[in-house]
């Protein structure tokens, strides 16, 4: 059983909240997308509204020590005008200055840790910084879905020093909307995945192998699977030691009686870089020429499977994203996603950023906040963040 923040006595008491504030700079320094720390508001407003005097933790990217351009400053300013409120930010996250900002705190105040990761001990899960992490706190709280794959210092060492543990409303968000993917859910139950590595989604597969209905298959990865079935696919990325994997996948899936739909036709180019794509047959990809995309006739298909379907799960674009002439196969399946009127739930950077760039974000019953821990979650693995939230009932 894991409790609740809101189950938890926390008035007046010091309460350290890992929030997950591994966001982008720009490069004047400013917050470039403020999504995961207006994720993490209702926690700590929560916490502030009932006089708990609030300590937040969280790292910023994946610095070697000490690093200015690294520092939590930015994100702290923009938490204070999200808050309406001061948030004060420690010199570092332990030491005499840290120690004397959290001992000074009133009811209702907030004071931000500067950067866990500037410490070592942090992703060694050090014992002793764990534990001047724990000597900070009353109650420890983990909103921060994000790094609960990590047994990291501020995410499992420092539990066992602390009286009382629960989790933050986001914490728990994610845990209830991707427990339901590997549950009973209403039928049909699709998988949209993509991205560019078999490798990478493979656990991701085999998991949910026993529990979709179909999987429709886009990204890098499909042309290893189009390769694996006898197709030509030119110049694209292909896994060519995975193709056996892909191969066994696509045996299993057949005997369960479970679908695996590749694209039918793809968007090519001889490079990356070039201006527009030529839309050609999947498994006929010209000698010189790359699928960078699906195409509109794999789009259109994947859109009506989704628009047919009570629960589908995507994780990964359909094509190199970021590219506009490559862009359109992604696009198509943000834009079925939102229109589905089942449960979607949405994981991983590049699928997000295109609910975002399409404005749907909002008709998406679940956006989850990590990519890697979702991934994990989904292929069945106990993330250590979560497993040391448990409490006996």
């Amino acid at each position: 059983m894991i409790k609740s923040i809101a189950d938890l006595p926390i008035e007046g008491r010091r309460v350290f909240i890992r929030v997950d504030f591994n966001v982008p700079l720009t490069p004047a320094k400013g917050v470039a997308d403020d999504s995961r720390i207006r994720a993490s508001l209702p926690t700590i407003q929560h916490a502030v509204k009932r006089g708990a005097r609030v300590i937040l933790a969280s790292h910023l990217g994946r610095p070697k020590g000490p690093t200015p351009a690294l520092s939590l400053e930015p994100v702290g300013a923009r938490l204070a005008d999200l808050l309406g409120q001061e948030v004060l930010l420690t010199d570092e996250a332990v030491g005499d200055g840290a120690r004397k900002v959290v001992s000074d705190l009133r009811d209702g105040d907030v004071a931000l840790l500067e950067n866990v990761r500037f410490f070592p001990g942090e992703e060694a899960n050090d014992d002793n910084f764990a534990r001047q992490l724990a000597s900070y706190a009353d109650v420890y709280i983990n909103d921060a879905f994000g790094t609960a794959h990590r047994a990291h210092a501020s995410t499992v060492g420092m539990l066992k020093y602390v009286a009382e543990k629960g989790a933050g409303f986001l914490m728990l968000k994610e845990v209830e909307f991707l427990g339901k993917l590997l549950g009973n859910v209403e039928r049909p139950y699709l998988a949209v995945v993509g991205g560019a590595k078999v490798s990478d989604k493979i656990g991701v597969l085999e998991n949910l192998l026993g529990r979709v209905d179909a999987f429709l298959i886009g990204g890098a990865m499909a042309n290893t699977f189009v390769k694996a079935k006898g197709g030509d696919v030119g110049k694209s990325r292909v896994e060519e030691d995975k193709m056996a994997l892909a191969r066994a996948f696509l045996a299993k899936a057949d005997l369960r009686g479970v679908e695996v739909l590749l694209p039918s036709d793809a968007v090519a180019a001889t490079s990356i870089d070039a201006t527009e794509g030529t839309p050609v047959r999947a498994d006929k990809v010209p000698a010189d020429m790359m699928a960078l995309d699906i195409g509109p006739q794999a789009a259109a298909g994947f859109a009506d499977r989704i628009a047919r379907a009570r629960t589908v799960f995507w994780n990964g674009p359909m094509g190199v994203f970021e590219k506009k002439p490559f862009a359109a196969g992604t696009l198509a399946v943000a834009k079925a996603v939102a229109a589905s009127r089942g449960l979607t739930v949405v994981g991983g950077g590049d699928s997000v950023a295109a609910v975002n760039e399409m404005g749907v974000a909002d008709q998406i019953k679940h956006i989850s906040t990590g990519g890697g821990a979702s991934l994990e979650f989904i292929e069945g693995k106990t993330l250590p963040g979560i497993a040391a939230l448990e409490v006996a009932e």
